[in-house]
């Protein structure tokens, strides 16, 4: 490989699904200030809402996912307009 091509920050990193658990470790230059700690050995860490083991998509699983209470704002900004 050629040098000078990569960023310096190009390393292993550990992702975790928040709704699931699970975590997952993959090259990435994300910046991140949490650190886990996975077989012994300590990675920064990146906190997923969703992942390939909880997406409905690839799960199978029909799964309401609503950590925003986006519902919620929804019908308080429009609960004027009701009759």
């Amino acid at each position: 490989m050629r040098k000078g091509i990569h960023p310096e920050n190009y390393r292993l990193v550990a992702f975790k699904d928040m709704s699931n658990e699970d975590v997952f470790l993959t090259k990435s230059t994300a910046d991140t200030k949490e650190t886990i700690e996975v077989d012994g050995v300590e990675y920064p860490l990146v906190k997923l809402e969703i992942s390939r083991t909880s997406h409905p998509f690839y799960t199978g699983k029909h799964k309401l996912v609503d950590t925003a209470g986006r519902i919620d704002k929804f019908k308080n900004k429009y609960s004027k307009f009701s009759k």
